[in-house]
């Protein structure tokens, strides 16, 4: 860990000028409760950096949670081991896609019965503080149990012990994404009409006593708790046909893991807001995931409770190249031979390069980094790999 200075630390080695400046930016804020922690996967974000916790005394900023409200991470153990699979996983591909629907707004009607009935279940009893139109509540209810597009995944994995797990990664989807969406224009229109000077309109805060925050956090709680359920309905699903396809299995241990939200804490002694974006809570013995990327390992890690990091750990790999970048600089060939010999969406190779793992960190310098924050229970090794397009 080094630190820049009284409000930044910093955890990664892999920075480029414009993630610090950005970062640095973000901690010199008024609203900063003690120091900005950089994880060692960060990278530039919209307003503040991916990869960083950033405590705030009285006051949230909606665009530091981000627009995927609740993203994060599930994992869950089976009793099943690497001799139970078959050599060719390519059926499962298929039986997996048919009940965790994947892409951007597409294939909602296939979802299973189970998951159209905890949807319309689970939004009977939560609501928004927002009114939501007739769109939006469809929306809701359509993409509760799908997976959606961009890094958002779903894997089939072996640990060191061939142990088989699913693994996801996804969040609130478009309801989420609307939500915060709204709240991060408010904060702005506050900002400027009680002309609070910000560095970047993008880092403009809600204070904690005002309407405005306390219909953001109203909003915050529904859409993390969707995220939350949205993962538990696809585990679900997923597991239901992995242990169909099998003809047997039971799950065994279950994990489940934000990794872009805030809630309010007690560090050094006062409770303040902390907002990870792109960051996972690892508080003394408490599990959490920290995935790669196509082609590379997931860690199941627990945590260490290292106060300098407000308790938290790495979310990921983190990007190295935009998406833009790695479309002109990496090749469909390439994709293909880092995949392997997983079954996978090979025949939408295309429209996946800039998922390239090329395009990530190296996942392992990454856990090297995150010594002081966590402890690896796990080492998986995807053998499935399912992404939206």
């Amino acid at each position: 860990m080094q630190v820049i200075n009284d409000k930044l630390k910093v955890w990664a080695t892999d920075l480029d000028q414009k993630t610090m400046l950005q970062a640095q930016r973000t901690a010199r804020l008024p609203i900063v409760a003690g120091h900005v922690a950089l994880m060692p996967d960060a990278h530039l974000g919209l307003g503040a950096t991916v990869g960083s916790v950033v405590p705030t005394e009285g006051a949230v900023i909606p665009a530091c949670v981000g627009v995927d409200i609740g993203c994060g991470m599930a994992a869950v153990r089976t009793d099943l081991t690497s001799e139970d699979l078959p050599n060719d996983l390519t059926p499962l591909l298929g039986k997996i896609a048919d009940v965790v629907p994947a892409g951007v707004g597409r294939g909602h009607d296939r979802r299973h019965w189970r998951a159209q009935k905890r949807a319309a279940d689970w939004l009977e009893t939560n609501r928004p503080r927002s009114e939501l139109s007739d769109r939006q509540d469809k929306k809701a209810y359509e993409q509760m149990g799908t997976l959606g597009s961009g890094n958002h995944f779903a894997e089939v994995s072996l640990d060191e012990d061939g142990t088989v797990w699913l693994v996801l990664h996804s969040g609130s989807r478009g309801i989420g994404n609307q939500l915060a969406q709204s709240h991060i224009a408010e904060a702005k229109s506050v900002a400027k009409r009680f002309e609070i000077g910000l560095e970047d309109p993008d880092l403009a805060y809600l204070l904690e006593g005002t309407p405005e925050f306390d219909h953001y956090i109203a909003d915050l709680l529904f859409a993390q708790a969707y995220a939350r359920a949205n993962r538990e309905t696809m585990l679900d699903a997923a597991l239901r046909e992995l242990f169909r396809f099998i003809g047997k299995g039971r799950e065994r241990e279950r994990v489940n893991c934000h990794h872009n939200y805030t809630e309010q804490e007690m560090h050094f002694g006062n409770e303040i807001w902390v907002t990870r974006k792109g960051a996972i809570s690892a508080r003394s013995g408490q599990l959490g995931i920290i995935p790669g990327s196509m082609g590379t390992d997931t860690y199941i890690v627990a945590g260490l409770g290292n106060p300098e990091s407000y308790m938290s750990s790495a979310h990921g790999a983190g990007r190295r190249m935009s998406r833009t970048q790695a479309k002109k600089t990496l090749s469909v060939e390439s994709l293909e031979a880092a995949m392997g010999d997983r079954a996978w969406l090979g025949d939408k190779a295309a429209k996946l390069v800039d998922e390239h793992p090329d395009a990530y960190k190296d996942i392992n310098e990454v856990m090297r980094l995150s010594a002081d924050l966590v402890k690896v229970r796990h080492r998986l090794q995807a053998v499935l790999n399912y992404k939206g397009t």
